[in-house]
């Protein structure tokens, strides 16, 4: 038996991690099977057709390791043919937004690095949450019907995903088959067999962009985080294609003030909403796939710099982030995601796989650093972080959040709630938030948000949320105080719940 902590947004997850771990499996096997089932329970926010960013604080080593399972537009994907398509934009969903996915082959990479069971293990309890069914949540149920009109356009998004009330049961019988071909046959059958063919036949036959060429030669890589200082501790995040670099530059920016201004408050939400036009536009202008283009650093961590503009409204997101640490020292921060809600709609026949719209952040501009190119991997909002104590080499926490465009901002919200206010992880994602619309503009502020009164005379554009707004993400955190010791956090926001093995 493992001892250890997870925390997922949603419950089944969280039990399903845990329970591996008394089982003797590690930290990597939890977050492994944790994000099985929330393929399987969260089809609104992720689907093993999506993609995944996590990094790994391995026991034993001086820093983390990051892997980026990111996929890359299809090899016919031209700016030339959206055109001919009749788009001036990216479309908000459907088979052009459709990116090679990246989970299935990430999560052979993770396994076969740092785990200790087979890929049989880590997909039974989706298999059987798939198979047999589980009960829809309030906000899965909602979701359901609010996007109900656009997902029936797909026959089998129509079947399989039907605008249930909270208590029904939902099953998915073609995902339940696909988990256990890739239990049973590994990552190969999703990207070079059975399921890849599949999958490439149903986007060609809607007249997609993405190959069974681009399927079968997808690779995923290892890369080094950035980090940056923060009073006394060191943050990391992923480097380019994602917004690793912004998140980075807050904090450095937010490290220039004062202490007590960076507790929740008018102060803090003042704060952000004047750094959502320094940092955001420095995004825009600089981040996207580092094989495409050069992305220098010095930009985000200078807090003298700052970007022209008000930055881009890049869409709404929704994703699933979870941590997971365990008695080895092995600590995870996973992210995992479809782009939007339920992805580009698409699901390859007989297979019950929800395929990303991640391509929906490529620009059609062609002078955009982010424009789209064929076999590009486009800007990625997903960010799952890590910090130490400066000075030691071993991690201190894991923490991430959904939201898109706003992740660095919740982000920077939970840690300086974590390393400044002194809250425990589970206040630290509790706690009332704000954050900036995207492209600037509203202020949005949850109506228990400190001084929520105070900001709402204070000239600036403010919205009030009702409290535990989902607009505000589902974070989760986690701090090790010591070998075998840890306090986590699930963000009530969600279905989540924190586990110990």
């Amino acid at each position: 038996m493992t001892s250890g902590v997870i925390s997922t947004p949603h419950f089944l997850a969280s039990q399903a991690g845990a329970e591996v771990m008394r089982e003797g499996g590690n930290a990597v096997d939890a977050a492994l099977v944790a994000d099985a089932v929330l393929c399987v329970v969260y089809p609104h926010m992720t689907s093993i057709g999506g993609d995944l960013f996590a990094m790994v604080w391995p026991a034993g080593a001086g820093e983390p390791l990051g892997y980026e399972g990111a996929g890359r537009s299809g090899s016919l994907a031209t700016m030339d043919a959206l055109r001919e398509r009749g788009h001036s934009v990216m479309p908000p969903h459907g088979v052009l937004t459709v990116t090679v996915p990246g989970t299935v082959e990430a999560w052979g990479r993770l396994l076969e690095t740092y785990g200790t069971v087979g890929m049989g293990r880590v997909v039974a309890p989706a298999v059987a949450l798939a198979r047999d069914g589980f009960l829809v949540t309030d906000g899965l149920s909602r979701h359901l019907h609010d996007h109900f009109e656009w997902l029936m356009a797909d026959p089998d998004a129509q079947r399989l995903l039907p605008p249930l009330m909270p208590g029904m049961l939902l099953r998915n019988p073609d995902l339940a088959r696909s988990l256990e071909l890739i239990g049973r046959y590994g990552v190969n059958v999703f990207y070079r067999s059975e399921l890849g063919a599949a999958i490439a036949s149903a986007i060609t036959r809607r007249g997609g962009l993405v190959t069974a060429v681009d399927l079968a030669t997808h690779r995923g890589r290892w890369s080094s985080p950035v980090a940056a200082p923060y009073r006394g501790l060191t943050v990391f995040e992923m480097p380019p294609p994602t917004q690793g670099l912004l998140a980075l530059a807050l904090l450095t920016r937010l490290e220039q003030l004062d202490p007590t201004t960076l507790r929740p408050g008018p102060a803090l939400a003042r704060e952000l909403y004047r750094l959502r036009d320094v940092a955001y536009p420095l995004r825009d202008r600089y981040i996207s796939d580092p094989d495409f283009v050069e992305v220098p650093v010095e930009p985000f961590l200078d807090p003298q710099a700052a970007g022209v503009g008000k930055g881009e409204a890049i869409p709404e997101g929704d994703t699933i982030y979870l941590c997971a640490a365990d008695e080895h020292g092995n600590v995870v921060s996973l992210i995992q995601s479809v782009a939007n809600s339920f992805g580009s709609g698409v699901i390859a026949e007989g297979t019950g796989i929800l395929l990303q719209n991640r391509g929906v952040y490529f620009s059609l501009d062609p002078a955009h650093v982010n424009r789209l190119e064929p076999r590009k991997r486009t800007m990625h909002t997903l960010i799952p972080a890590l910090a130490a104590r400066a000075g030691e080499d071993r991690p201190w926490a894991a923490f991430g959040s959904m939201g898109a465009d706003g992740q660095p901002q919740i982000q920077a919200q939970v840690f300086l709630n974590l390393a400044d206010a002194g809250l425990d992880p589970a206040g630290a994602v509790a706690a009332p938030r704000v954050r900036v619309v995207p492209g600037g503009g509203e202020l949005w502020v949850e109506a228990d948000y400190p001084g929520a009164a105070d900001l709402q005379r204070s000239g600036l554009p403010v919205k009030l949320l009702p409290p535990r707004s989902t607009s505000m993400g589902h974070a989760a955190a986690l701090v090790v105080d010591g070998p075998g010791q840890w306090r986590a956090g699930a963000d009530p926001r969600s279905d989540g719940s924190v586990e110990f093995a």
